[in-house]
This record gives structure tokens, sequence and C-alpha cells, in this order.
């Protein structure tokens, strides 16, 4: 809070009365953010082709990740944010759930995949985008396309462990960074 009201040019008591709980920062300087996100998904579902949209959609939001870490840390845990980041998390449920099955019912996209798979391979590319960021900021780029040919239904080969349930991905994404579930 100290560095976001240095930032704006304002007390901590000001920012403290307009933003009561730090949540309610994030879901006001992440506004605009959260719209873009929502717009990506939109945009990409709009695409005729179903792989491209998808992996379209994949490439965007981690665009949008390697710009902006809060929102990141926001899109993929239920630890930060409230009732704006809440209602993104809800709007963009299905919207990725459309692109998963858009494209594999076109036959693209390995039929194992599943709308909680997005957020693990989120999740995996943000730690490259992390690591990369002072030494080769595009580097997420290049791994990202060695997901992308993984994820491709002809290259599709058993799995050995089955997708996280609604309930541990819940979990999973309320564990704080750094620790163990």
């Amino acid at each position: 809070m100290r560095e976001v009201a240095r930032h704006a040019g304002v007390g901590v008591g000001t920012l403290y009365r307009h933003f009561a709980m730090r949540d309610d920062l994030v879901d006001a300087v992440l506004a605009e953010a959260f719209d873009e996100f929502i717009a990506v998904a939109e945009a990409a579902l709009e695409e005729p082709d179903a792989w491209r949209g998808f992996t379209r959609f994949v490439e965007d939001a981690l665009a949008l990740h390697a710009r902006n870490r809060g929102l990141m840390n926001v899109v993929e845990t239920q630890t930060h944010g409230r009732q704006r980041a809440a209602s993104m998390r809800r709007r963009m449920r299905p919207l990725v759930a459309a692109l998963v099955n858009r494209a594999q019912a076109e036959g693209s996209l390995r039929s194992d995949f599943t709308p909680q798979d997005v957020s693990l391979l989120f999740w995996a590319s943000d730690r490259v985008i992390e690591f990369g960021r002072d030494v080769a900021p595009d580097i997420w780029r290049r791994q990202l396309g060695f997901v992308f040919d993984g994820l491709r239904s002809s290259a599709a080969t058993p799995l050995p462990h089955g997708p996280l349930t609604s309930i541990q991905m819940k979990r999973v994404g309320q564990t704080p960074r750094g620790t163990t579930a």
C-alpha cells in the first residue's frame, strides 16, 4: 500500500480512506486489465479456426500476464481481489470451456485436455515469464510453442494422471506462492 500511495502521490491514509482493504485496491487497479482479459477470450472465440482461437487466447493472455504481474496473480489464484476479480473469474470459466470444447470438437486439441488444464498451463508459463523477464523477456513464447505442439490431438499419448477436480483446482488456486498444498 505504501508503494502504491507513493506512486500515486498521495499519503497512505488517503489511500486507505478510498480503499479500506487491499483487495478493494486490487479490484480498482486491475479493472481495465480484467476487461482486457475478457476481451482476449471473446476475440479468440470469434476466430473461425478453433485451434487458432484457442492458441490465440493462451498466447494473448500470457502476453497480458507478462505486461501486468498483478493481473497474473489475480487470475491464477482465488486469494486476491474482491467483486471485480470474482466476477472476472466467473465470466472467464465458460469462455475458456468454450475455447477448449471448440478446439476439441474440431479435432485439433487433444481430447483429454480440460478447461482446468488452462490454469496449469498459465502457471507453468508464468514461471518461464518470471525467470526469463530480465534475460530474455520473450523466451516464454518459445516454451509455449513446445506446449502447443504437445497439445495437438495428433501428438496425444496417454497421460499418467487425470485432470484436477474442481475441488482440487480451487485448493491449488488458494495455495500461496512458495508453499505447498
